[in-house]
């Protein structure tokens, strides 16, 4: 055979169908582009849908456990208000206790018995309200809070007049200074203080107490008049800033130590260096009264400098 007639007969098989199904009925399937589409919109309004119904859910979740947060920080604050308002009342009455035992102590007349603060009871008689505004310009006029924690009106009242009370019965025994205290001031001529200690619960150690909260009380206000006399650009400035409140500073720190002295309680140990910085002072020996406050303040301990050095 030659090369001829083998390509024919190749090129005869290859021309002969492959398959006895009609083209007709063939496998072969179309979509139009508009079916195609129509099924990818389809497709995409059912992920939005689920997308949404996912939404949905997660949104109601997410609401419930606010409704029960919020339910639960509900019963918190409420809890929290009812134990500062127990806690208000304890601390109330352990300071009227003590304001009470100080006066008894001091001489002084009693405060009058306070009402329950209870919104349901009524004013006593004699007892006049007042209005809000008033009562809210009258409290910020003695420098104390507007309203406290679950305050009521009627509680606010009693409140202001309980402080105006007190107020009215210092101004009759109080002693005006920058600090106030119920020791009676002394002149300045007797203010030197003795060089020891007298024995206490006796007339010359309070007359000390006396001594002491006069010569501070000169101080301070002396200090306070220089400050008050400086010009305003040196008030303004960094120093003097500073300089007022080292003073105020001072001021706040020295309250205790009246407290002290009023009710006689002040340690010995504390007492005798206090006695011995204000005898140097007073005797313009002003390095042994540094040297008095440093062994008061940190006593005799080496500084770690002096030990590393």
């Amino acid at each position: 055979m030659d090369f001829a007639s083998l390509m024919s007969s190749e090129i005869s098989k290859k021309s002969k169908p492959t398959s006895a199904v009609p083209v007709s009925e063939s496998t072969v399937s179309y979509l139009k582009r508009a079916d195609l589409e129509a099924q990818r919109q389809q497709a995409y309004l059912d992920e939005q849908a689920a997308l949404q119904r996912e939404r949905e859910a997660k949104l109601i979740q997410k609401r419930k456990r606010d409704e029960e947060e919020s339910v639960r920080s509900r019963e918190r604050d409420e809890k929290r208000r009812r134990l500062a308002e127990e806690s208000r009342l304890r601390r109330e009455e352990d300071e009227d206790k003590k304001e009470r035992a100080r006066r008894k102590r001091l001489g002084l007349p009693d405060l009058p018995l306070s009402d329950t603060n209870k919104e349901g009871s009524p004013l006593a008689e004699g007892e006049g309200d007042i209005s809000e505004s008033d009562l809210i310009s009258k409290l910020r006029s003695i420098k104390e809070p507007v309203t406290l924690f679950g305050e009521t009106h009627k509680q606010r009242l009693r409140r202001y007049k309980r402080l105006t009370a007190a107020l009215s019965t210092q101004a009759t025994t109080f002693s005006s200074g920058p600090i106030s205290t119920s020791l009676d001031p002394v002149p300045e001529s007797d203010m030197l203080v003795p060089s020891t200690l007298p024995p206490p619960k006796t007339a010359e150690r309070t007359f000390i107490f006396r001594q002491l909260s006069s010569y501070f009380n000169m101080l301070l206000k002396e200090w306070s008049h220089a400050l008050s006399t400086q010009s305003e650009s040196v008030k303004q400035s960094f120093q003097g800033k500073a300089a007022l409140g080292a003073m105020q500073q001072s001021l706040t720190n020295l309250r205790p130590l009246f407290q002290k002295m009023e009710s006689q309680t002040l340690e010995e140990s504390i007492l005798e260096p206090v006695l011995e910085i204000v005898r140097a002072a007073q005797e313009r020996r002003y390095v042994d009264a540094n040297d008095g406050y440093l062994r008061l303040s940190i006593g005799k301990a080496a500084w770690p400098i002096g030990v590393t050095m």
